[in-house]
């Protein structure tokens, strides 16, 4: 007969939930008794798992209040019902624990890694990202930046495990566990699906746009299309673990559509003519507030920031303040800072040319 919560001291419940993930979890998961722990040595909370604890973190964040102004591809959407970064992440968390409850794996990691792996995404979506890469000579990409935000600029001393699963959703880096695999792979379904139905409602396409070949292998509508690729991930995953393979993967055939529907978007939506206009107003504003705080870092909240080895860097520091900005807050900043300021004119005086 198995405790419930009620039946436990508090003291017991972290104990009853390892207890519970040895007995369900795969044998390819990762237990969160097993976890590496963190960089500072902390008590844990007798009541949560230490990838619980992780997940309460980032939501807790500043960083991560701040996705909810964040563009996903419309940027400063006006509509209510397109998407910003946050919602974004909370689609991938979602489509990722459904993942990893299906394939028995731990659950609370691939949350956590789902919520955090987003909060390094500058202003203006990957437009903001490319143009900082352009700007800064050491580079940037919002994967590490995600990582150092939970390390160094507001640190939340997370596991090496949440961390791993953050840094590692670069393209070329594999990553360390299962869980990271199942959000790297969710992601760029959940994202394709969503930036299709938010391009139809910006009107730049209709739902018959899509290639033939692709809706033959992924269906007709985004529901349908989103479903496929979740159930055909569980069943070709399963399948590599009776083999004894470590790897979350897709078949070959739905792997294809997906990497075509995503050249489809870039070539159709991503990379269009109003998406290029946008990203040469995008660049004023951060190339203007860019060059404004490296003659001026003293205007940076505590510009004290340093490195992780403590030796001052005034471009890291700008970095660090402009990417972590929302669309919002850097539009206003740019036009604080840098365009004239209308002169307040005297009521009085102010009767027409001819008064």
């Amino acid at each position: 007969m198995s405790l419930s919560l009620s039946d436990l001291d508090v003291r017991d419940v972290r104990a009853m939930l390892h207890r519970q993930e040895q007995e369900w979890l795969h044998p390819f998961a990762l237990q969160s008794a097993q976890s590496q722990g963190r960089k500072a040595t902390e008590p844990d909370l007798r009541y949560q798992t230490v990838f619980q604890s992780d997940r309460n973190r980032i939501v807790s964040s500043k960083a991560f209040r701040r996705l909810k102004h964040k563009t996903q591809v419309f940027i400063s959407p006006v509509g209510d019902h397109y998407r910003t970064r946050l919602t974004h992440t909370l689609e991938v968390s979602q489509v990722a624990r459904t993942v990893a409850r299906a394939l028995r794996l731990n659950e609370d990691l691939t949350e956590a890694i789902a919520l955090g792996h987003d909060l390094g995404h500058p202003p203006f979506g990957h437009t903001g990202e490319a143009i900082l890469q352009e700007l800064f000579p050491q580079g940037f990409n919002h994967e590490a930046q995600s990582v150092r935000i939970a390390s160094i600029i507001e640190p939340l001393n997370l596991t090496a495990e949440v961390l791993d699963g953050m840094a590692s959703q670069l393209n070329q880096t594999t990553p360390g566990t299962l869980e990271a695999q199942v959000v790297k792979m969710t992601d760029r379904m959940t994202y394709l699906q969503h930036d299709v139905e938010d391009a139809i409602r910006a009107g730049l396409m209709r739902e018959t746009d899509i290639p033939a070949d692709i809706e033959h292998t992924l269906g007709k509508d985004r529901k349908t299309r989103l479903e496929t690729m979740i159930a055909d991930m569980i069943e070709q995953s399963q399948q590599q673990f009776e083999k004894n393979q470590r790897v979350i993967t897709v078949s070959e055939d739905v792997r294809d559509a997906i990497t075509a529907l995503r050249q489809w978007m870039f070539d159709h939506i991503y990379l269009s003519p109003s998406q290029v206009q946008q990203k040469q107003k995008v660049h004023r504003v951060l190339s203007g507030l860019v060059q404004h705080f490296l003659n001026h870092p003293e205007q940076i909240p505590q510009p004290e920031q340093v490195t992780s080895d403590n030796t001052p860097e005034i471009s890291l520091a700008v970095l660090d303040y402009v990417s972590g900005m929302t669309d919002r807050y850097a539009t206003d900043l740019y036009c604080q800072l840098l365009l004239p300021t209308p002169y307040p004119v005297d009521k009085g005086l102010d009767k027409g040319l001819f008064v």
